[in-house]
C-alpha cells in the first residue's frame, strides 16, 4: 500500500512536467501529464497490485497537478499584490 515516503514521487513528477513544458510541451496538458505519469510510478515503482497501483497513481498525479496549480496560482497572486 501507499506509504508516507512515497511522497517524494509528487515532486519527481512535477519535476518531469517541468522538463516536459521547458521542451515545448503546451501547459494545457500539463495535468494530464503529471496524471500519466503517476498512473506509470503507480503501476512500476509501488511494489502493489495492478489495481492499486493504478488508484495511488492517480492520487499522485491528480496531487502533482494541484501542488503545481495551487502554486502558480499563490505565485500570481503575489505578483498582483506587488504591483
Amino acid at each position: 500500500m501507499f506509504t508516507y515516503y512515497d511522497v517524494v514521487i509528487i515532486p519527481l513528477i512535477l519535476g518531469v512536467v517541468e522538463v516536459f513544458k521547458r521542451l515545448g510541451m503546451p501547459s494545457k496538458f500539463s495535468p494530464l501529464v503529471s496524471l500519466v505519469l503517476g498512473i506509470l510510478f503507480g503501476i512500476f515503482y509501488l511494489s502493489a497490485p495492478l489495481k492499486e497501483g493504478i488508484l495511488v497513481g492517480i492520487m499522485l498525479g491528480l496531487s502533482a497537478s494541484g501542488l503545481y496549480s495551487g502554486t502558480k496560482n499563490l505565485r500570481e497572486k503575489k505578483e498582483e499584490n506587488d504591483c
